[in-house]
This record gives C-alpha cells, structure tokens and sequence, in this order.
C-alpha cells in the first residue's frame, strides 16, 4: 500500500525515481509524485492515475536534481487527486508518507491555530507543516525531524528533502516498512527491496521507531530514544528481484503459470522425497507435540488459506484451532493460556494487522509461527519461527503463487503435527507426502486446460452475481473464488459452505445467477451433489469444476463443467485454486479490467 522511493545520486533522478515507482506498482495507487532539488529549490510534478500520467507531466516539465523522493499513493485521507498527491511540501520540505497518521486532525487544529493554512485534504500535510513551523524557528532539518516525530501516532514510514540541502535525505519507520539501500557513493530510501534492486544489492531494514540521516557518504541510524544503532546490512542480489511480465499479458497471468515450479521448490524445502516424510528445515523448530491449541490469523486470500489449514491441523492432527481474521483477532482479546502457538500467514509480511496480531499473541506468552514469502520482511523478523514460503515475488494484487505456496507449507506443516502427535501412521504420512509432490505434476494438466477454463469465463462476464459453493476444504476455496472474482472483474460474487444453500442463499438462484460448484470427489460429495441438484432444480446455471465423473455422477452431464486430475483430497485445494484464478483473471481480461492492479486495492495492506 503506496511506495516510497528517494535516491541520493551522481547525477538526474527523476526518471530513476519513476522506474522505481513502477516496481512498487503491485501495492495499488491511484496518484503519484516526484520531489527533486532544482539548484536547491524544492520542485514537484505530481499527476493522478497511473504513472504514465506522471511521465507525461515529467516530459512537459523535466526534472534535472541529483536528489530526490517519489511515491505512489493510495488514498485514505482525501479523494485521489493531484492536490492530495505526494510528494506534500512546504518552501522549505517535502516529505512523502505511507501510512496513516491517527492523530493528524489533533495537530491539524492545533496548527490551524498558530495560523497554518492547509492546501490538502490529507493527514500526511500536518507531517510537513510540523517540521516546517521547527524549520522556521531556527531547528537543523535533522533537529525538526528529531522533534515532529514523537509527535505522529500511528502506523508510517516517511521520507523528507528539505530545500538547499543537496546531500541529505531522513527516513523514518514506525509501524510501515522502510529500508536503506546503499550504494557507492550514492544512498537509497525504499518500501522495500523490490523497489531498491535496480540500485543496489546491499540493504538494511530500519525497525519500529528508527530514523536514518542519509549523505552520499554516510548513513546513520537512530532507535525512538534517538540513541544512535547499528541495523544489520542483507546482501540481496538484485537479478533475483528483477520483474518481468515475459511473453504474459500480465504480471497475474504469468504468475498462475509458475506455480507448479514454485509450489515444487516450496515442496522439496519441506519434504524429504527418498523416505517420504516431512522434513521440517532446521529452522522451522517447532514441537507440535507440545501444544494442545493453534490460533490462526491472516487476512484476505492469506485468512482462507487458513481456513484450510484448519481443516488439515484437526483432521490430520487432531489439534485443535481457532481462526480470525487478523483485524478481528487484535481486538477481540482472545484468552491465549496454556500451551498454545500463534501462526500468522502473510504475502507481504507487512500485513498491518496481521503484524498487530502477532505482537499481541507475543506479549501474551505464545510463541508466533509466520508463513511468509519475503524472509526479511517485519512479520518474519518479529517471529519466533518463520515457515518461509518460496514463491518469489508476486506483483499481481491478486495472490495466486503466494496462496499455493503458503497451501503446501501449511499441509506439510500439518502432516508433520500428525506424525509427531501420534494421529498418522508412517504409511499415512508417506500417502499424503506422495501426494503433495504430485501435485506440481498435476498443476501442468490443469493449465493445459485453460482455453476450456476461458470459454466459461466469457459466458460468466455476462453475469451481475456469482455464487459459489464448496463443502470442507473447498468451503474455503468458494470463498476465495469469489474474492478473486470480485477483486478482479468487479462482478458481485458470495462463496458459501454448500450445505448453508438451504438457508438463505437459494433464495438467489434462477436462470441468470451462475453457480460454480468446487466438486471433488471427497467423503462429502454425495452431499455436494445433493446441493447441485437442488440449484438445478430451480434453473441455475451450474458451472462445475470436478474430475472426469462428477458431472455424469452428478446427473449434470449437459452442464459446464471443468474437468479436473483425480487426486488424494487432502491436496484438493492447491489443484482446484488454479481453475478459481483462471477463471477469475479470464473474466477480468474479457470485460476489459485492470487484472493486475484492480482499482482500490492494494498488495500489501501496511495500514488498518
């Protein structure tokens, strides 16, 4: 959610800071600014929509200062318009900001009454008002940051120029992520590495209360008690960090495609294929035999993934979870006594509440397990444990790899409970193993089959309403299906436990309300097929996904149906999400949508 960016160069960094923002496009914006020294004066080109609006603007008034900020924003406070765009700026500053400033109307009226006039809607004004008023009472630009900071509650990172200062950038996190790029003789702020691996391979994450004074030179770091720290420097090479659509139309398309390699790398990093168990990494140290309850919070597609993991830890392991959505979770206050484990699922590792939920499980004595995809990320620091997911970077806003692989690591996580808790036998636990590498195999049948997946999808971008039905596992998987299809082509869609039909939701079917049923054959597909009869009674158009024999056995030989591999049902949901994204991301293409920044949304939600 929004991207920062400042260099410190050699030389121009308008356009450095442009192609910057575009890595940072994945986290949804709908405006975006540049802010460089112009022989010292502070200069802005902003422009809302997408960035080629700001590169228009930027050929019509080039920028030639060797330092500068930029960002992508998306809109919390004030609608997504040019004057709301960052940079913000005084004559004196400009800063950009990501997050939510919780106490701006506070500061806001407390300088409205030293006379502040106000040219924005948004909280982030107040950030550069503030350092301004300590500018012009004679503070250093390092003594008015020093002094504005403790002032700001909420969750923020914030990069700040200040005009005449041609080798100086400050950098502050509390709550957001922000990190230090350096270079030689050139130094770097950013959202994360992503945005910085152009520039650099070296690169240090700044923690909560820590700002950074920047110079070609020299970088220095100091914790909220403005005591000076040293944070340790990653070595990340920038080849790995590169993205590329390839021959893909779009970032989501190729990234559905890589999935039966990713989901096989994360497999074999947790499974030992010659004995045909689980083989937890060193790493990942974690007695499952030692706890009797697991709590679960996650949000978004990450939330559903743990609904499904639900399922696998009680049914394989018999341990029993609870699962929240992770703004829920914080805030309910849940009792966490006795000898539990708290695991939190996140893309990003940023997950703002997600992030809040883990430091409450921690300060309540539970250790935090994190299934996440990017190692250095804040959750993955704050954890006791981290489960890394091995799907590299997905720049899509729609999760689709990052869902997959975060599916296999909690079913290897799950069968490796099982084993310890005495629930599986050997021969269990090998069945579900073989199982779980099979299925990057299986991935590649079902996205042979995507121009089947496709002409459905252009008969559904008709619809206004969806619905989607599941039982067990593939309850999670309607729910996610018709996340992905709301995000995506903004066609309503519900997903419902197929068994909750007769409660309310049948009241929708008739002959214009598509209905895609998720049909393995499992112990409950006799009930599932109960429910599909029951839809085509009253006229609904069934779209079921299933293998070769569930629409004859369902007695819907003449209906849409995708045809999926039989497979062990425990993996169901890895193979079954790939005809969920298909055939979400086709409808988005067939009417038009941006598929791989749908509007509104954001990758990673770093604030409430």
């Amino acid at each position: 959610m929004c991207g920062i960016i400042a260099i410190l160069g050699k030389s121009a960094v308008a356009t450095a800071l442009v192609d910057a923002l575009k890595r940072l496009e994945y986290r949804g914006y709908d405006s975006a600014g540049v802010a460089t020294l112009e022989d010292g004066v502070l200069t802005r080109v902003r422009a809302e929509g997408k960035l080629r609006n700001l590169e228009a603007r930027l050929a019509e008034h080039p920028l030639h200062g060797h330092v500068g900020i930029g960002h992508t924003r998306w809109a919390t406070h004030g609608r997504p318009t040019e004057i709301n765009a960052h940079p913000h700026a005084t004559g004196r500053v400009a800063v950009v900001h990501n997050g939510i400033i919780e106490n701006f109307r506070e500061l806001r009226d407390a300088l409205a009454r030293d006379g502040a006039v106000f040219h924005t809607q948004t909280d982030t004004e107040v950030v550069a008002l503030l350092v301004d008023h300590a500018l012009e009472r004679g503070l250093s630009p390092v003594e008015a940051v020093c002094e504005t900071l403790p002032r700001l509650k909420g969750a923020f990172a914030l990069a700040f120029l200040f005009a005449g200062e041609e080798d100086l950038l400050i950098g502050a996190r509390q709550g957001a992520p922000l990190a230090i790029g350096f270079g030689d003789g050139e130094n770097y702020l950013g959202s994360d590495a992503l945005a910085l691996a152009p520039f650099t391979d070296r690169i240090a994450y700044l923690e909560d209360g820590d700002w950074a004074v920047l110079s070609r030179s020299a970088v220095t770091v100091y914790d909220a008690g403005n005591r000076e720290v040293t944070r340790p420097v990653s070595l990340i090479p920038a080849g790995t960090l590169l993205a590329d659509k390839g021959n893909y139309s779009h970032f989501m398309a190729k990234e559905i495609h890589e999935q039966p390699e990713v989901v096989g790398r994360t497999v074999a990093h947790y499974v030992d294929l010659a004995t045909g168990t689980v083989r937890l990494p060193e790493e990942v140290a974690i007695d499952f035999a030692a706890i009797d309850r697991l709590a679960i919070a996650a949000c978004g597609t990450a939330y559903y993934a743990g609904i499904i993991a639900k399922y696998w830890f009680e049914q394989l392991a018999r341990l029993p979870v609870e699962i929240d959505v992770a703004s829920e979770f914080r805030y309910r206050e849940p009792p966490l006594t006795g000898r539990g484990l708290a695991l939190f699922i996140s893309q990003s590792g940023e997950t703002a509440d997600t992030l809040a939920s883990l430091r409450y499980a921690k300060a309540a004595g539970w250790p935090a397990l994190a299934v996440v995809n990017v190692a250095t990320s804040t959750i993955a620091r704050e954890s006791d444990v981290v489960a890394p997911t091995l799907a590299g970077p997905e720049i899509g806003v729609a999760s689709t790899k990052a869902f997959t692989c975060q599916l296999a690591v909690l079913l290897a996580l799950a069968i490796h409970a099982g084993r310890v808790r005495g629930v599986l036998s050997a021969q269990e636990e090998q069945e579900l193993v073989d199982a779980l590498v099979g299925v990057p195999s299986h991935m590649t049948k079902v996205l042979a089959r995507e121009t089947q997946v496709e002409q459905v999808a252009r008969d559904l971008a008709k619809a206004r309403d969806v619905l989607y039905l599941g039982r067990g596992l593939s309850y999670a998987l309607a729910l996610e299906g018709a996340l992905k299809l709301k995000e995506l082509s903004y066609i309503h869609a519900e997903g419902y436990a197929a068994g909750e039909l007769k409660h309310g939701p049948i009241a929708l079917i008739d002959e214009a309300m598509p209905v895609i049923v998720l049909a393995p054959r499992d112990k409950v597909f006799e009930k599932t097929v109960s429910n599909v009869q029951e839809v085509a009674a009253r006229g609904g158009r069934i779209i079921l996904i299933g293998d070769a024999h569930a629409a004859g056995e369902a007695g819907l030989a003449g209906e849409t149906a995708v045809v999926m591999p039989e497979v062990h049902p425990a993996v169901v949901p890895l193979l079954y999400a790939l005809p969920v994204q298909l055939l979400s991301y086709h409808t988005a293409r067939v009417m038009g949508k941006d598929v791989d920044q749908p509007r509104n949304l954001a990758k990673s939600v770093t604030v409430e």
